[in-house]
């Protein structure tokens, strides 16, 4: 199972590298890890998403906590939370088919932000599902390059799980 942490560090050279060694050490792959500025100065978010089972998980956790500099370690991954990555997609558009690729990145609310001859760049910031989405339409004009940033994630102010009302709200669905 995927795991979203959330960990909240000091701002210090080298803590990057010990949670990354620290992984590295136990055979695990980080799929995805985003660093950046949190609301506090001299704070620093770290978002990873890690592939384990909930009990190695729960280890990796307390073995994260003892690190100096880490401050706080959050799974995300069963709590209500607001999850977004980035995507720029390089995309073969010639003159042909470029009135379908521009229809179909008004559909997924994307935005072309480069155009040349041949090609488009495309931004997608979603869900990680909307972003398989619509690589998997793309694809069938040719895909050129692709640079994805590592999700984001933060608990839901609101508690309001929207994947649970996903499901509950199709399950209430009258059948035609």
């Amino acid at each position: 199972m995927k795991h979203t942490l959330s960990v909240l560090v000091e701002d210090e050279s080298g803590v990057l590298s010990r949670i990354a060694g620290l992984f590295a050490r136990r055979g695990f792959n980080i799929e995805s890890l985003a660093v950046g500025p949190a609301e506090q100065s001299g704070v620093s978010r770290l978002t990873m998403v890690v592939e384990g089972d909930d009990r190695t998980l729960e280890q990796m956790s307390k073995q994260l906590n003892k690190l100096i500099n880490v401050l706080e370690v959050n799974d995300l991954t069963r709590i209500p939370a607001v999850e977004r990555e980035l995507m720029l997609l390089k995309v073969s558009a010639p003159p042909e088919n470029r009135a379908a690729i521009l229809d179909l990145v008004q559909v997924f609310r994307a935005k072309v932000v480069d155009v040349a001859d041949q090609a488009l760049t495309i931004e997608v910031v979603g869900d990680p599902g909307k972003l398989v989405a619509i690589e998997n339409v793309l694809a069938a004009y040719g895909i050129l390059e692709i640079a994805r940033t590592g999700r984001i994630s933060l608990e839901r102010a609101s508690g309001v799980n929207t994947a649970y009302l996903k499901v509950t709200s199709l399950d209430k669905r009258v059948p035609a």
